[in-house]
């Protein structure tokens, strides 16, 4: 499902705070990036943030579900999880989640090879 350009700016008001987040466009979503990191993205109408050992728990105490897509008749899982809607109505919550997404995506991008990284030193 395509994401429509009045909730792809709205997005961008409620992440503004979170400071250098851009949005763009990916096959019928939208990735959220934070100096050239994907931390988020907003599938089936809703936004899913990047996790790891370290945050995953807070996304299991709120009842959230990892988002996945279909591979091939398999599901295939890529450490996002579907963020509690009521953040989008709660800026200092989202921006405390937004940021711990953020850092799971420095984790992820440290542990690649100096050439594969995407976020310079």
């Amino acid at each position: 499902m395509a994401v429509d350009n009045e909730f792809k700016a709205f997005l961008e008001e409620v992440f503004d705070p979170v400071g250098s987040v851009t949005l763009k466009r990916m096959f019928g979503g939208l990735g959220i990036f934070r100096h050239g990191l994907m931390f988020g993205l907003v599938a089936d109408g809703r936004v899913c943030l990047k996790a790891d050992e370290q945050t995953e728990q807070d996304f299991i105490s709120e009842g959230m579900i990892e988002w996945s897509y279909d591979g091939k008749g398999k599901p295939v899982k890529m450490g996002y999880w579907y963020m509690p809607d009521r953040l989008l109505e709660e800026p200092e919550e989202l921006k405390e989640w937004a940021l711990k997404a953020f850092d799971v995506a420095v984790r992820a991008d440290q542990k690649k090879s100096p050439a594969k990284r995407k976020l310079k030193e």
